[in-house]
């Protein structure tokens, strides 16, 4: 089920994502181009688990996430959950 705009913003607050055109995101910056990509594995591993999947942006030392419910063309629970979980990859 489609969030509410309050509702999405107030999940993502937090954790310092940003909400715009129907879509979550964030971009992660690091030492290495490396590190970068070291990160976007762990994300791809919990995608897959949750069976949810985010659109990644790789530049240097930077990894931008973007996400949003391409089915139901907006955010979702499912969305916030990703976004969250991926906060606690960086984070570990």
């Amino acid at each position: 089920m489609l969030l509410p705009p309050d509702d999405i913003q107030k999940s993502i607050a937090t954790y310092n994502w940003e909400y715009e055109d129907n879509k979550i995101s964030k971009t992660y910056s690091f030492d290495t181009y490396m590190q970068g990509i070291a990160f976007i594995q762990k994300i791809a591993e919990l995608a897959e688990i949750s069976n949810h999947h985010p659109d990644i942006y790789i530049g240097w030392c930077k990894v931008k996430i973007s996400i949003t419910s391409h089915d139901m063309r907006g955010v979702t629970t499912k969305c916030v959950n990703l976004a969250t979980g991926i906060d606690h990859i960086i984070n570990k």
